[in-house]
């Protein structure tokens, strides 16, 4: 019997598709159902895109919880109603700012920042979609959501058109961070173009366009399962406390063991079993792979 695909992919996203689109390409490929992504980009983004397979989707969150970099450029001196390229043009406004007030614009965004959500969002308010609402010419108030910009630089700046690197954490906009950056110049802008170059270790260098994936070669760029987890300590278990944690019983922790709260365990045999979480003295099962 074939044992069932479970891994993680890579993937270099196109421009022009829904990162839904990328899921149901990868389901053709790999015919099977079971398959999900780990962060979303707009249609507008290239870059990478993290696609787990098979038993590989349980893991999903501790992708999604990884840093993101992007890179970015801004067209400023134009406001649109998605904040992108694809919107409608609200309002044009002269570029005046001086480099100067460009670099201390820069310092303001980083670091732990307060961010208000795009209309054209996913994020639900009232159990409807911001997006469906924003269409129907609706705005409504959106609570602003606290984020972290670990690093924010100017790779570019080619009037109008502004090019950043940003290394940012979950449930950060871009495109929130770009119309921001350019009410405080004054000026406006929107996103004219966006690339995800890695997400944690994740990188763009390794990832495999969407269009070179097929069902012979599907596996060659199929990483194993724990590759989603490999920013967690390594904990090494002999079989006997290995069975136990599988069956959902605790087992003690020994001072020789990783002291962090969260861990990925193996078993005597080097196989990964799943993720284990220190409860005071002992393993606590939390989402195990027999």
């Amino acid at each position: 019997m074939t044992t069932p695909l479970a891994g993680i992919l890579n993937i270099d996203k196109p421009a022009g598709i829904t990162s839904h689109d990328v899921i149901s390409r990868v389901r053709r490929v790999a015919r099977m159902r079971r398959v999900g992504h780990a962060g979303t980009l707009d249609p507008l983004a290239t870059g990478v895109l993290l696609v787990c397979l098979g038993r590989a989707t349980r893991l999903v969150e501790y992708l999604t919880g990884q840093p993101k970099t992007y890179e970015a450029v801004i067209r400023m001196g134009q406001t649109t109603d998605t904040y992108d390229a694809e919107g409608a043009i609200t309002a044009e406004r002269p570029v005046t700012f001086t480099e100067a007030d460009l670099a201390q614009a820069i310092t303001r965004f980083q670091g732990e920042i307060e961010q208000v959500p795009p209309m054209y969002s996913a994020i639900k308010q009232d159990g409807q979609p911001l997006y469906k609402l924003a269409r129907q010419g609706k705005e409504v108030e959106r609570p602003s959501r606290r984020v972290t910009i670990y690093k924010l630089e100017v790779l570019d700046w080619q009037p109008p058109f502004l090019s950043l690197r940003i290394v940012c954490s979950k449930g950060t906009y871009i495109r929130s961070l770009a119309y921001d950056l350019g009410e405080t110049l004054g000026c406006g802008g929107h996103i004219a173009a966006l690339r995800r170059t890695a997400v944690g270790d994740f990188r763009l260098d390794t990832a495999v366009p969407l269009d070179d994936l097929t069902p012979d070669n599907l596996e060659n760029y199929l990483l194993v399962m724990d590759t989603a987890v490999s920013h967690l300590p390594r904990l090494d278990l002999p079989d006997l406390e290995a069975s136990q944690l599988l069956m959902g019983q605790t087992v003690p922790r020994q001072p020789e063991q990783p002291v962090a709260e969260w861990v990925r365990a193996y078993g005597a045999d080097g196989r990964f079993i799943g993720v284990v979480r220190a409860n005071e003295a002992v393993w606590q099962a939390h989402k195990m792979f027999p």
